[in-house]
Formats: structure tokens, C-alpha cells, sequence
């Protein structure tokens, strides 16, 4: 696979490896496509939980690509040929990701400047928000990987959890 005219790899002072801009990326821009095998929610259902436990056993963290592309399937990021599983969430991001006909896109959501890290929301459900620390350091960040839309009722969680300790 050719490189992409817009990103490269490197080391990420969020986590591990990171996606950051060659050069200057305007705002609306397709950056990345997620790539990957396409599976069936149960495949997917099957996979997570086996992928977790040898992240676990391994000591690697970030080591689950499933992403939801409809009701029916979703895409196994975990292949060689899709670096858009190397970006990194963050509370505050410059990109956002949008499915157009079937495929997982990575849209620059403001101008981005050259060897600027890109990022998005993973936007995970509140249900297992602890197992899910963020490392992005904005100063909007709740402390966990959660959609924008929990970060009230994360908060009241967490401040409920401070009064306990």
C-alpha cells in the first residue's frame, strides 16, 4: 500500500504509536480510511473478548481495532495494511470519523497543521468507562475514553466515587 499523502507514523506522547500530518490538512478533508476485515457482529462479539485477554496477557494496551460499521457488521482493524488503527483518541480532537457508503472515513473536522498528531473520539459507551483511562491531556478530558454525550453523567459518577474514598 502506497503512503498516504497526508499522514505519517510515529511515536505518540498519548499512547504508543500515533498518526500525525505530513503537511497542512484542510478542515472536511478524507484523511484515512479505517481498513480491515469485515465481520459479522457476532464474529465481532466472538473476537473482542479473546482480543482483551492477550492484550492482557501481553501487556499491551490498545490492542482491539473492531470497529462498528452498521447494525449488521463491523471492520477487524487488526491488518497490516490499516495505519489508521496507530490514532489515537483524544477528548478534544481534530478529526472525526464518518461512514459514507460503507466505508469508515477520517475527516479533518478543522484545519490541521503540519506534524500535528491527529485524534478523534473513540466515543465508548458508559457502561465499562473504567476499563478505559485517557491519556490525551486536554483540558476538557473527563479522565476516561467516553463519547462526548456521557461526560456529565461520568462526572457525577466519578465525583460520587470521591466522596466514598
Amino acid at each position: 500500500m502506497p503512503p498516504n499523502e497526508y499522514i505519517y507514523k510515529k511515536k505518540s506522547s498519548i499512547h504508543g504509536w500515533g498518526i500525525f500530518a505530513r503537511k497542512a490538512v484542510g478542515k472536511g478533508t478524507r484523511i484515512i480510511e479505517y481498513m480491515g476485515e469485515k465481520i459479522t457482529k457476532a464474529e465481532a462479539d466472538r473476537r473482542g473478548p479473546l482480543l482483551i485477554e492477550y492484550a492482557k496477557k501481553h501487556k499491551q494496551a490498545g490492542a482491539v481495532y473492531i470497529f462498528v460499521l452498521n447494525k449488521k457488521y463491523d471492520i477487524d482493524g487488526h491488518v497490516s495494511y490499516n495505519t489508521a488503527k496507530y490514532i489515537n483518541h483524544s477528548c478534544a480532537p481534530n478529526c472525526e470519523v464518518d461512514i459514507i457508503r460503507g466505508r469508515i472515513w477520517v475527516i479533518a473536522l478543522r484545519d490541521i497543521r503540519k506534524d500535528e498528531e491527529i485524534s478523534y473520539n473513540y466515543g465508548y459507551d458508559l457502561d465499562t468507562y473504567d476499563e478505559h483511562p485517557c491519556l490525551c491531556t486536554s483540558s476538557c478530558c473527563p479522565g476516561f475514553i467516553t463519547a462526548q454525550e456521557h461526560w456529565p453523567k461520568l462526572r457525577k459518577i466519578l465525583q460520587k466515587k470521591d466522596k466514598k474514598s
